[in-house]
């Protein structure tokens, strides 16, 4: 069952508490999410030069992004529990500030050292940004109508965030270097953290319970290991005995973990919070959402410039219509809601992303962009962007003001432990599938292009799976 929420009068009066420019905050409280999202794909186009100049290999490149992917995947449960107990302004104003100078120090990197050490603090300032600006969200907006409109919004400019990435990274180390994928951070950031406390009031006065540091341990342990395992797998396979050895610490810690939160007074995560239905099916949605997402993005980008033979501008120039689309059905989602319902959006939105995978996967490898590869890559886009929205919805759906970190830590957590499992498994698979053809003499052009069809496949897969658990969700929604 759902846990109660809060009376109309009452939710009205908590929201005006917090801002009396809600709408003007949630632009500057989604300005910050882009930021994060943006981080995570804008450094892959600058990788080749970036290594050119500090003298990193192909091993050490890989780092640049896993130094990012760890903490902020790691820590995001202990971040949105830091913001519940100590204040959701203040921490997503100390987790931006953070960040921000991580972006300036790994502009400035003259060394590999001093790169990664800044791209670990970046992924550990986003774990305590991302969940503190949902819960923000979720306070700012508390009645369904607003906060599926606010969720629209913020699920329109991640998507934006995502497809910029590759786009901005082209162009901004083209024209002026590497550095300036970092850089471009630190103007926004300074912004936001200027405004923020202009639009949102301070934290109501509140004495934090003493923090559950066993069970912050393990479960950081357990998501770090986790996602290095998946990271692992990529590189050098399910079988090797790193990635064994850190999916079975990551399952040991994730037990333990679970033992303790059973026994301890103050759980750093309540597992009575996943009685909540919609909560426990928005995040398994999520996390399926973000497999399929983190793939596809690595598979079309990859597909593009191995097989069709697009420079990096060309084909981040590609996934404009793609992003146009996510963006658009983003902002029309409450529309869609207020008729279909939550639920019936949410695997709506699934069955057509996985249409879109489906026919994406039939592009051959002599593409045409206007034939084989628009059509889908919208689809696609609307999908992505109903189902964004509504899991994200579904996923905050009956929480309170004192859970909200949690809950935002939460979905962030499927999104990325989802990206990180999905990419490693399709990655393997099409790595297999491609070996396999061209040992059979088929030529490379064709042999990537089947390889990639299964990964648009595998994914489509995943959505599907998702839209199956969807079907579990509440259909109506208590009232607000």
């Amino acid at each position: 069952m759902t846990t109660p929420t809060t009376t109309p009068v009452a939710s009205a009066a908590a929201s005006t508490t917090r801002s009396t420019r809600r709408w003007l905050a949630l632009g500057f409280l989604a300005l910050a999410q882009f930021l994060v999202v943006l981080d995570a794909s804008i450094v892959n186009i600058a990788l080749p030069v970036l290594g050119a100049q500090l003298g990193m290999d192909t091993v050490a490149l890989a780092w640049v992004i896993t130094a990012y992917v760890l903490p902020f995947g790691g820590l995001l449960l202990l971040g949105g529990r830091l913001a519940d107990r100590y204040g959701h302004r203040k921490l997503f104003l100390i987790g931006t500030i953070g960040f921000v100078a991580a972006s300036m120090l790994a502009g400035l990197a003259a060394s590999s050292g001093m790169l990664l050490g800044a791209r670990a603090v970046q992924g550990a300032s986003a774990a305590l940004l991302a969940p503190a600006a949902l819960a923000l969200v979720t306070q700012l907006f508390p009645a369904a109508a607003d906060r599926t409109k606010a969720l629209g919004i913020w699920g329109a400019v991640a998507g934006i965030g995502s497809a910029a990435g590759v786009l901005l990274g082209g162009v901004l180390t083209a024209a002026i270097g590497w550095q300036a994928v970092f850089y471009v951070n630190v103007p926004i950031g300074i912004l936001v953290v200027a405004v923020i406390p202009t639009l949102i009031t301070r934290d109501p006065a509140s004495t934090p319970s003493r923090l559950d540091y066993p069970g912050a341990a393990t479960i950081t342990g357990s998501l770090v290991a986790a996602v290095g395992a998946f990271s692992a797998a990529e590189q050098v396979g399910f079988a090797n005995p790193l990635t064994i050895g850190l999916l079975a610490l990551a399952i040991i810690l994730g037990i333990s973990f679970v033992l303790i939160e059973r026994r301890t007074a103050n759980p750093l995560v309540p597992l009575t919070v996943f009685r909540n239905r919609n909560l426990t099916v928005g995040n398994l949605a999520m996390l399926l959402l973000g497999a399929a997402m983190v793939a596809l993005f690595f598979a079309l980008s990859v597909y593009m410039q191995a097989v069709l033979h697009y420079d990096a501008l060309t084909a981040g120039l590609t996934q404009l219509p793609l992003a146009a689309a996510l963006v658009v059905v983003a902002g029309l989602a409450p529309s869609v809601v207020a008729k279909v319902g939550l639920k019936g959006t949410l695997i709506g939105s699934l069955v057509v992303l996985a249409a879109g995978l489906v026919w994406l996967a039939a592009a051959p490898s002599d593409a045409s962009f206007a034939i084989h590869i628009l059509g889908p890559s919208i689809v696609v886009g609307i999908g992505l962007g109903g189902a964004f929205v509504t899991a994200t919805q579904l996923a905050v759906d009956g929480i309170e003001g004192g859970e909200a970190g949690l809950a935002g830590g939460l979905i962030n957590t499927s999104q990325q432990i989802g990206g990180a499992l999905g990419l490693a498994i399709l990655a393997s698979v099409a790595t297999a599938r491609t070996s396999a053809l061209e040992t059979a003499g088929i030529p490379t052009p064709d042999a990537l292009t089947s390889g990639f069809s299964w990964v648009f496949l595998g994914a489509a897969a995943f959505a599907l799976i998702g839209a199956a658990i969807a079907s579990r969700a509440h259909t109506a929604r208590q009232s607000h």
